[in-house]
């Protein structure tokens, strides 16, 4: 009999492409499994999902809890527990609050309206390359107030430390992605080291010269909200467009759709964000299976979206869903702080794409990136109409 690898099975080029039949077997059949080679539960329940990321007294994201050491570049808001992640987060919080009334609006639709600009007159081009990416790195940069990196070094940085995700997959993704890691941080640093006079990164700067915060956790938790400012805000934007111009309303049943709901759906739909990790600190029970201390659980969120028992007709793009508690910022103490932001460029992003360019269409089918993680294209070119 041949035995199927779930893991290696959503690697393959059709799954990429569509893991979520896939997920559904697993849901179905095997909703927490045991992965040997992984060494990690896989978890594909809504219900189940939510457990372990609103307990984190018996789950952590912290592997140091378990007594695994983790590199000092490894070491953020995305990997600290409570009261370590509280310190930061609050930080974090309060930063960001600044940048709440900076014009984010304003940024986006700037930003969305110079690249369409530049594209008028092409008769097709990457909306990965030509216009998500770099839309994403330019509304973050000035949203933090920071001077914009070179595109093509900041891309190979972004890039290998989403690869790196995939670790546990592709050993050999690991020192890459930490180096990566390492060099985003130094970038941050230097921010920190010379701060605008006020904004996100002023405050920031001064909770790590007040002791408040370590500086090397304040220059990773900077280097995570740029990143993820850029790699999952951009791969969310290409996912998100793919769907629409997937779907039978195309780009025009965005604008006929209440704007708010339509991106949540998105997110719950085609959410970049796939799985999330946790060690178990304390035995305890999912499903029907018994998960000890030190054990590895990957929390697979794209299937957890698409779970029937808590969304009716889970895989139909429905705009104007409501309630949609999907879990694309994740959930619990380590919720995306980023959401709101996030939340608005796609909104004004989508909005004016489909305004400049009602009739979008594809002009060959989008490619996906073999990453498991944060799902995303790695190309999909598109012509005006």
């Amino acid at each position: 009999m041949t035995v199927v690898d779930p893991i290696l099975t959503l690697a393959e080029p059709e799954t990429l492409r569509n893991p979520y039949p896939w997920y559904a077997r697993l849901r179905a059949e095997t909703p927490v499994l045991w992965h040997a080679p992984l060494e990690s539960w896989l978890v594909t329940r809504f219900e189940d999902c939510v457990t372990v990321l609103r307990d984190s007294a018996r789950f952590a994201a912290d592997p140091r809890r378990i007594g695994v050491e983790m590199p000092p570049q490894a070491i953020s808001v995305q990997t600290l527990d409570p009261p370590e992640h509280t310190a930061i987060r609050r930080v974090l919080i309060e930063a960001l609050r600044t940048g709440e009334g900076a014009g984010t609006e304003r940024i986006v639709r700037e930003e969305t309206g110079k690249l369409l600009d530049g594209l008028a007159g092409r008769a097709s081009f990457d909306l990965v390359a030509d216009f998500a990416e770099p839309l994403a790195l330019t509304t973050i940069t000035r949203y933090l107030g920071v001077p914009r990196p070179d595109v093509s070094w900041f891309r190979a940085l972004a890039t290998a430390i989403v690869d790196g995700m995939d670790s546990g997959v592709w050993p050999e993704r690991h020192e890459p992605a930490m180096a990566a890691r390492a060099e985003l941080a130094a970038l941050a640093d230097g921010w920190l080291s010379d701060p605008p006079e006020a904004g996100i990164v002023a405050l920031m700067a001064e909770a790590g010269a007040d002791g408040q915060v370590p500086r090397q956790v304040v220059a990773n938790s900077l280097r995570v909200l740029l990143h993820a400012g850029y790699a999952s805000a951009g791969k969310l934007l290409g996912l998100a467009i793919a769907a629409l111009l997937d779907s039978a309303s195309g780009l025009a049943g965005f604008l006929r759709a209440e704007p708010a709901p339509a991106v949540e759906e998105l997110l719950r739909f085609t959410s970049p964000v796939q799985a999330m990790g946790r060690v178990c600190v304390e035995q305890t029970t999912l499903g029907d299976e018994v998960v000890r201390p030190g054990e590895s659980v990957t929390l697979l969120l794209g299937a957890a979206n698409r779970d029937p028992a808590r969304f009716p007709d889970p895989d139909v793009l429905l705009l104007d869903r409501r309630p949609n508690p999907h879990l694309g910022f994740g959930r619990g103490a380590h919720s995306c702080l980023g959401a709101p932001f996030a939340v608005v460029q796609a909104r004004i992003a989508l909005s004016v794409l489909a305004e400049r360019l009602p009739a979008l269409r594809a002009a060959s089918a989008p490619t996906y990136r073999r990453t498991l993680t944060l799902r995303g294209l790695d190309s999909f070119e598109v012509t005006p109409g």
